[in-house]
């Protein structure tokens, strides 16, 4: 039985990877699907007006899928060129839906696969995330266990994380222009992690990084110049705020709850006044780093004032020992009792 199966894609449920997938691909097109699987993939594009071919190593799962294919390839991709077994045909979207995490050289199939783009042609991948929250928290209790499906598949030889997925990308000589993703709580997926063993700081450190949500990339890219920029990650849907017994709000709130026998308004009242103590905290931070910053100010100004007064007096010494300035005091000197004596006889 093929591991791989679904009864069909929920376009509905946007949280996946295939529904993703249809959204990139679109309507009316002309369709590569790369490890079909038993077709649950093509048969949703085929919904949409798409001719799909389907690529697919297991024979068993190849037949469950030729329903819904206008041409079949059975070959293991670790073993034959792509382009090659397609020769002379192209193809508006090329599809990887978790796929390449199971190649041996997944960078040489999707070099190969661009080959049979159509202009102005896309490819869509999909490949799991190997820094998703569950695999850090799981690492630091010292597991790495492999199951049937999901981010440790036993099947797995390859492992993405956001960059490595765009440099394979990139190296395909293809430019992304969607970068989306799925997401999971990463204590909310299958990976065996036990929370309650970590400090809750920790867990609560690794939920707030980067990607630690991310379950699955999923990109479409294009031929063409890389001008090095990449596009902003797109979650599928809304990552959730959590506030459970791994997070300082949701232990406070707990014990608050504990403390007050339940009771929901004393312990919003606490909540909300800690809140506003914090916010009032850190405008006086603010407040006091300006004044800080003030003060700085004033005192380079200051340092600056004497340092210019001091060059001063110390340009006039200089003038002073020449002999430009001696001359020019005998010079003056008549002139200056001149103009006394005319004073005196004029008062």
């Amino acid at each position: 039985m093929p591991i791989y199966d679904i009864p069909a894609v929920d376009a509905t449920v946007r949280n996946s990877s295939q529904t993703l997938e249809l959204e990139l691909v679109g309507s009316n097109k002309s369709v590569l699907d790369v490890g079909c699987a038993t077709g649950y993939l093509a048969r949703a594009l085929v919904e949409r007006g798409c001719v799909v071919t389907g690529v697919e190593y297991d024979p068993e799962a190849a037949a469950r899928a030729r329903p819904s294919l206008a041409e079949l390839v059975i070959a293991d991709l670790d073993d034959v060129d792509l382009a090659q077994q397609l020769a002379g045909k192209t193809f508006d979207s090329i599809v990887f839906g978790d796929v390449l995490e199971h190649l041996a050289d997944p960078d040489s199939v999707l070099r190969s696969a661009t080959k049979l783009l159509a202009t102005g042609g896309s490819v869509i991948i999909s490949v799991p995330n190997v820094t998703h929250g569950s695999l850090r928290l799981a690492l630091l209790q010292g597991r790495w266990v492999y199951r049937d499906s999901g981010l440790l598949d036993r099947t797995h030889v390859r492992f993405f994380t956001r960059e490595s997925t765009i440099a394979m990308v990139r190296s395909a000589g293809l430019v992304v222009t969607h970068l989306w993703a799925t997401v999971l709580d990463p204590l909310g997926c299958e990976v065996e992690v036990d929370a309650d063993q970590l400090p809750w700081a920790v867990v609560d450190w690794v939920r707030r990084q980067p990607d630690a949500y991310v379950y699955q990339f999923v990109v479409r890219a294009e031929l063409g110049s890389d001008d090095g920029t990449t596009p902003e990650l797109v979650p599928a849907v809304d990552i959730p705020e959590l506030d459970d017994v791994h997070t300082e709000r949701g232990r406070i709130e707990a014990r608050l709850h504990r403390a007050t026998d339940g009771r929901a308004d004393v312990v919003s009242e606490v909540l909300e006044t800690r809140h506003h103590i914090l916010t009032l905290r850190d405008h006086a931070v603010g407040a006091e780093a300006a004044v800080g910053s003030a003060r700085l100010e004033v005192e380079r100004a200051r340092a600056a004032e004497r340092s210019a007064r001091e060059e001063s007096e110390r340009i006039v010494q200089e003038l002073k020992s020449t002999s430009t300035w001696r001359l020019g005091t005998r010079l003056v000197a008549p002139l200056a009792r001149a103009k006394r004596l005319l004073q005196g006889a004029s008062e």
